[in-house]
């Protein structure tokens, strides 16, 4: 049975990236600043993964939530990889500016999950995780490995998520991967109910997206949540793209050129990108990360800011967003 778990008070919602010190080492005091500022505007969905800072992130999610009422929020995290305690000199080499000293390998059997979930729960100390995402089961994480890992979740993440989920020990289950492939496969051979696209549906990358991947989540009756849906910091002016130094070859252009239309009609290329997200049915909400307090506020304050449809129209006209996407109105 699909559970449209995240409703309207979900829309935007805030991930754990950034505060896995992805880009810089922000300290446990400015983390729990940023999720504090995020739960004052009312964002009231969390989503995080023990691969963010190896382990670094969910604690700090976990630390601040377990003070607020469960009933309260949604709490995502993810499951993939199973993590030990090594020394310092053992913490293998990863893109985590400060992470702690973990060590780590992928594991999607049955118990893999379950353990990983157990583990979630510990260092959280939250009473349960109301969305589970199967994590980084793409090859851009796994390579040349993925049919083994897509073959191991069939007959275990897959089967179990759905028993935990049938049990009510989780509400929904899905997965969490920055390719349009793996949803597709796990769409074909299993039940998901919510999956977590990232950096595959963007104001500046995203035709792929709606030819692919939006018709087949539509008929199966699964949501997307928006993972990346600023580039991992592009569309605000950072010079990475989803989450690498390497820029697209013409994209220097194109958020140029979105960028003066967005300023003609006075919204930044941040509203716009929010509300290009959500304008289209299949994604009931965005997940950017924060590693200021100001974004969570700049985030917040695009999602109440009104696009005008001219805006829109002129981004077609100008082939700047796919004919096909959907658009705001």
């Amino acid at each position: 049975m699909k559970s449209d778990i995240l409703t309207e008070k979900h829309r935007l919602g805030i991930g754990g990236v950034a505060i896995g010190t992805a880009f810089e080492n922000i300290t446990d005091e400015k983390a729990q600043e940023i999720l504090q500022i995020a739960w004052d505007s009312g964002v009231r969905y969390y989503d995080t993964s023990p691969w963010y800072g190896l382990t670094k992130s969910e604690r700090r999610f976990g630390d601040f939530l377990k003070n607020q009422d469960r009933d309260d929020f949604i709490f995502s995290t993810k499951v993939g990889r199973l993590f030990q305690q090594v020394p310092e000199s053992e913490v293998p080499p990863t893109m985590w500016k400060k992470p702690l000293n973990y060590d780590f390998f992928h594991d999607y059997t049955s118990y893999g999950v379950q353990k990983s979930i157990e583990d979630s729960l510990e260092r959280t100390g939250l009473s349960h995780i109301d969305i589970v995402y199967i994590h980084d089961l793409s090859e851009d994480q796994v390579g040349d490995r993925y049919p083994y890992f897509l073959k191991q979740a069939r007959n275990g993440a897959f089967k179990i998520l759905s028993e935990l989920r049938s049990q009510g020990v989780i509400k929904a289950w899905g997965m969490g991967v920055n390719k349009i492939e793996p949803i597709l496969d796990c769409i074909e051979s299993a039940d998901p109910d919510i999956c977590l696209s990232a950096t595959q549906y963007s104001i500046l990358e995203h035709e792929d997206a709606v030819d692919r991947l939006l018709p087949v989540v539509r008929k199966a009756g699964v949501k997307l949540v928006s993972g990346a849906g600023y580039n991992s910091g592009y569309i605000a002016g950072r010079e990475r793209y989803n989450y690498k130094d390497v820029i697209p070859k013409g994209m220097h252009e194109k958020r140029a050129r979105m960028t003066a239309i967005a300023e003609k009609y006075n919204i930044s290329l941040i509203d716009a990108a929010l509300h290009f997200v959500l304008a289209a049915d299949e994604f009931s909400s965005i997940i950017p990360g924060a590693s200021q307090p100001e974004q969570v506020k700049d985030n917040m304050n695009a999602l109440q800011t009104n696009i005008p449809a001219e805006f829109w129209k002129e981004l077609k006209n100008e082939g700047l967003i796919y004919e096909k996407a959907q658009v705001p109105g």
